[in-house]
């Protein structure tokens, strides 16, 4: 498969600890992997990997068949790879619009000189990440001014706005009561729809298999089951995992 994203064997080692042990994993278009575990499973440091935000010991990540595993963070992300932060990173001193509309300038170099043969480009993908997030009535507020489960989804508006083929996000449902876990996963459903893959990595793990096509759990860095949201729900070695017990115990 050379479309979407491919991560292969990716490794991680911070001085002799190894964080990530050999996990691989494949985001096509239009799929929801969810990527879960206990607190300290690497699956942070695994996003940070992909992202180009954090060395790899060892792997390889391609996306759409071409090979970035030598790329910088920011070269990936113009490739079409985004992510989101546990910590929001907004603008907080400019509106919902103008937080995408900064996203969506993702070429600071040629920027203006973009601008000036398809003015209505950035404009057109914030209007489109505010439909797709449901976020039109907040357009001209202030996130600071917003309840925490709309800042989420700006959250995530802002990475759309950057017309991504991959979007791995990091805890978006961090903080969020069980209405607004439901909107978000209407709004990552609706994604996946518009044929965006994305990688959620999340601890509410009801949100991760009602949403995801595909899941892998991973516990101390290394990954202990994958497959469908029915079958790792089920699967002892993920109870064990977070029962902090052997598989054979864990009945």
């Amino acid at each position: 498969m050379n479309a979407g994203v491919v991560a292969d064997r990716v490794t991680v080692k911070y001085g002799p600890n190894v964080a990530v042990d050999g996990v691989s994993i494949v985001v096509a278009p239009g799929r929801v992997v969810g990527l879960i575990g206990p607190n300290g499973a690497g699956k942070t440091s695994f996003i940070d990997a992909v992202t180009g935000l954090t060395a790899m010991a060892g792997g390889r990540i391609a996306l759409d068949g071409t090979d970035m595993t030598s790329w910088a963070a920011h070269r990936r992300a113009n490739a079409g790879m985004r992510r989101t932060f546990q910590a929001l990173r907004l603008f907080e001193d400019l509106t919902v619009a103008e937080n995408l509309i900064v996203a969506a300038e993702t070429d600071t170099r040629f920027g203006f000189l973009r601008d000036l043969v398809r003015p209505r480009q950035a404009a057109v993908a914030t209007e489109r990440a505010l439909e797709l997030t449901g976020l039109q009535a907040f357009a001209d507020a202030l996130p600071r001014d917003l309840p925490a489960g709309t800042r989420r989804l700006v959250g995530v508006a802002r990475a759309v706005a950057a017309r991504p083929s991959v979007l791995l996000l990091d805890e978006p449902a961090a903080g969020l009561d069980t209405h607004e876990t439901h909107e978000l996963g209407t709004v990552l459903e609706r994604l996946a729809l518009e044929g965006v893959g994305l990688l959620l990595v999340e601890h509410d793990t009801d949100l991760v298999f009602r949403v995801s096509h595909h899941v892998v759990a991973i516990d101390f860095g290394t990954m202990i089951v994958e497959g469908s949201p029915a079958e790792v729900r089920q699967s002892d070695a993920l109870i064990a995992a977070y029962l902090g017990v052997a598989p054979e115990d864990a009945n």
